[in-house]
Order: C-alpha cells, then structure tokens, then sequence
C-alpha cells in the first residue's frame, strides 16, 4: 500500500476504535474506574503488568487485584506491609511477585514522589525508552525476589516492554476522546512508544510498517520511526488503530 493509503486507512481506524466504547473490552477499563491520580496510576501499572494472555483474564484477574486492594490501590499501598496481600495468581505472576511490587510501589511514592516523577524525570524529549530502563533500576533498587524481575521488561537489554509501554500510553497521551488519561503533562505524547505486540506486529508487517521479523527493540525503533512519520506529535494513537485491525477484524 501506499504511505497515503496506509495512513488514511490507519486514521480511519483510529477513529473507530479510540472513543469510549473501546474501553468496555480493554483491560483500561480497570483504571478508569478511579478518580484519584495515584489510585489511577497504580491500578493502571498493576494492569498493565499482567496485561498478557486472554483478555478476559487480564480484566477479571486485574479486578480481583483490586478488591484485594480495598479498592482504594493509593491508601493501601501506602499502608502495604508484607505479606498482607492475599493470595494472587496471574499465569507467572503470583503472591511472591504482587508482595513485592506492592512493596516497591510503597518505596516509589515513599521515597520517590511518585511513579510520574521517576519517569518525568528520565524521559528524553524523543523517547521514553531510556526512562523505562532507569525506572526498572530503581523499581527493583530494594531487595527483591530474582524471580520478580522478569516482570518489568527493559528496553535497553532488546525488549520490545509491551506492557509498561502501554502504561505509559495510559499515562502520557493526552486523549480528547477519553480513553487515555493524558495524567502526566511533562512528558511530551511525541516521545511514546507502541505497545508491540504480536497482533499490532502482524499488522505492521503487512501494512509494510515495520520489517524485522521479531517483535523485540529493534523491531520497535522500527515501527516507532515509521509512526512519526505518519503523526509527529502523536504516534502512538495508532496503537488502537493497529490493534484494532489485528483482534477485531483479523485484517491479514
């Protein structure tokens, strides 16, 4: 297809699908059912880090952690003492795994002013690629279980980080249609990454957005390149477009 093509069929999707109704079936509907700004990030950043597999799961599964969490993820984090968590199963992600980001989470607003500020302050104006890795550091700059790590993906060791790249889409993207929250003004929309994944990578790849084969960092520069070529100040709003093509409609 040609570049015109291509983006006047990925605009059309992105209207489809980046309004109200797309929330009723995404794991950001867990969210969106907070008003409080840390409620939100944390209940966002919990959900997006089990945001693999089915999506069903991911939403029922997210929702328990909630009510785990007295619906109120801010007071009890703040209050979080280890162990108190109740048991908690999310494919690989267990009760060992949630203790400990319930710890880390404490820590970050603690001692951190907060997640909005780690990644503030690490964001560059062309990526947040490097922000996540440094974020990474300090997520697990207290002891932890080794096996908790894997949780949290870094870029910068050749991740495509799928799940906190979609966190931070949550986060940053300032949206007029109201899905995305837009809760973190210092970071600009420009620098965001698309959450690839296997269905928005399909997508790409017939589209002729993006070449490489695996869907890892590489394949991510890629991909991002090619959406700012298409929206400057706002490439990731084609993740819904991508994604939408992908789950709902098979497109091949």
């Amino acid at each position: 297809m040609l570049s015109n093509e291509i983006k006047a069929l990925l605009e059309e999707k992105v209207f489809e699908y980046n309004n109200p109704k797309f929330i009723e079936s995404d794991p950001i509907q867990i969210p969106h059912r907070y008003d409080l700004k840390e409620d939100i990030e944390i209940s966002a950043f919990l959900t997006a880090t089990i945001a693999w597999g089915n999506r069903t799961m991911i939403i029922n599964n997210a929702a328990k952690l909630m009510e785990i969490m007295g619906n109120s993820p801010y007071d009890f984090v703040m209050e979080y003492n280890t162990n108190k968590s109740a048991e908690f199963v999310h494919r690989t992600f267990n009760a060992v795994d949630l203790d400990f980001f319930l710890t880390s989470l404490r820590n970050i607003y603690k001692k951190h002013h907060g997640l909005e500020a780690i990644f503030t302050r690490y964001a560059q104006a062309e990526t947040t690629q490097t922000a996540i890795h440094e974020f990474k550091n300090i997520f697990f700059g207290i002891p932890h279980p080794k096996r908790t790590e894997k949780h949290v993906s870094d870029p910068l060791k050749g991740s495509a980080a799928k799940r906190i790249n979609m966190f931070l889409r949550w986060m940053v993207r300032r949206d007029a249609a109201g899905v995305d929250f837009g809760l973190w003004p210092e970071i600009p929309p420009s620098s965001l990454s698309c959450p690839l994944d296997v269905h928005s990578g399909n997508v790409a790849r017939k589209l002729g957005l993006l070449k490489r084969k695996q869907n890892d960092a590489k394949a991510l520069k890629e991909l991002d390149l090619n959406l700012r070529v298409l929206d400057p100040s706002d490439p990731v709003k084609y993740d819904f477009a991508l994604f939408g093509l992908g789950v709902f409609e098979k497109f091949s």
